[in-house]
């Protein structure tokens, strides 16, 4: 089953981007030089646009699922997760674009300088009233789409009913992981990571039951 096989990989390839963004992340006060050789690192960088893969990929990964429940009765829960899910990812993508570019040019410079002057410029960059409402805004309709793709995974009776929760909870914990320390960050990339790789296997086995149904007719 299509939708099964290839919503399988978008799953596993998003696991292994959320468990990357914390890991490959540079850690430090954010502020002064200290903050301005975290944000200059190219695995600042790398770390960042990890996540917006692993972003991309959920989104993927939710019409792969609407595909794969469309005959059952998590249809229109999974018609709402792709919907709110799109839109939330494409808010929450600008952010993580000025987070990943706009911060690292401005280390860079600050490093280059030795200004850590420069590094006041983070905040207005970070935190205006448009681009905060914006992330924070995509990050709530991020967290509702992956609610309803739980709903969508139970009511299914194609996936295992729990398998969408580990996913929702990492989704309801998204926001508040910005806030703790590098060590709970990681453990929530940790719980992103095994989140979708349960999805994957849950997808995997549902394409693996559909030919072995169809083997068994023929």
């Amino acid at each position: 089953m299509t939708s099964a096989k290839v919503g399988s990989a978008q799953w596993a390839f998003a696991a292994i981007m959320f468990l990357a963004y914390p890991i490959l992340r540079p850690y430090s006060s954010e502020v002064g030089m200290e903050g301005a050789e975290a944000f200059g690192e190219t695995s600042w960088v790398i770390a960042h646009v990890c996540a917006m893969l692993g972003f991309i990929a959920i989104a993927l990964a939710m019409r792969s699922l609407e595909q794969l429940v469309g005959p059952s009765a998590g249809a229109s829960a999974a018609s709402v997760a792709v919907v709110v899910t799109w839109i939330g990812v494409g808010l929450t993508l600008a952010y993580y674009g000025a987070e990943a570019f706009a911060l690292n040019a401005l280390g860079a410079k600050a490093v280059s300088d030795a200004d850590p002057a420069i590094m006041e410029l983070a905040d207005p960059i970070r935190n205006g009233a448009v681009q905060i409402s914006m992330f924070g805004i995509g990050l709530l309709l991020v967290l509702i789409g992956g609610v309803y793709a739980a709903l969508a995974v139970r009511s299914s009776g194609i996936l295992p009913s729990w398998s969408g929760l580990p996913l929702a909870a990492g989704l309801i914990l998204f926001a508040p992981q910005f806030f703790a320390p590098p060590a709970v960050r990681i453990a929530h990339g940790v719980l992103m990571f095994v989140g979708c790789l349960i999805l994957a296997w849950a997808f995997w086995k549902a394409r693996t039951l559909r030919t072995d149904l169809v083997t068994s007719a023929a």
